[in-house]
């Protein structure tokens, strides 16, 4: 099996950006309430999605930071991991999953929207994307950050930074 393909239930192999599509399509048949999905990486880099180009690259960019705070503070209350990230506006709600190791799903829903029916559903589809992602690529963005709340490994001795030698004086270069 090639990188960029996996096998769907009966055993055949399928291109890894077709399974996520796929996967996309189905979830908004089913689910009518949902106006749009974005499939983005959890660098915030877009991998697919159903809206305009411009409002899906934002999107996957800001779920990428809503992940990044709300998996802090889930880590912070020692609640366990991340599960999801709701934003209720005025005309429905914006629903960020996490989906395999390096990806996520975001929903743009309607008004009325039933969430608590789209969480269990929605779960299942980012797991089924995430994994055929997953399988596609290794790692996805820049290369991971230390933690945050690592103590930091030393500091500078004072005398190793930089000094002005006595008796310099610093002159405004020409312009």
């Amino acid at each position: 099996m090639t990188p960029t393909t996996e096998r769907d239930e009966r055993g055949t192999l399928v291109h890894v950006d077709t399974v996520m599509d796929t996967e996309l399509r189905r979830l908004r048949r089913r689910r009518p309430e949902v106006a749009g999905t974005v499939l983005g990486g959890r660098d915030g880099m877009l991998i697919s999605s159903d809206l305009p180009t411009t409002d899906a690259t934002h999107l996957a960019a800001l779920a990428a930071v809503s992940f990044g705070v709300g998996h802090q503070v889930a880590h912070t209350v020692r609640g366990g991991g991340f599960r999801e990230s709701v934003v209720h506006t005025a005309t429905g709600s914006v629903v960020t999953y996490p989906a395999g190791r390096h990806a996520l799903l975001t929903l743009v829903t309607g008004a009325g929207a039933d969430l608590e029916a789209l969480h269990t559903e929605a779960r299942a589809v980012a797991e089924r994307a995430g994994s055929a992602f997953d399988s596609q690529r290794v790692a996805v963005g820049a290369t991971p950050v230390p933690q945050v709340h690592r103590a930091l490994a030393g500091r500078t001795p004072l005398p190793a930074l930089a000094r002005r030698r006595p008796g310099s004086t610093w002159r405004r270069p020409p312009l």
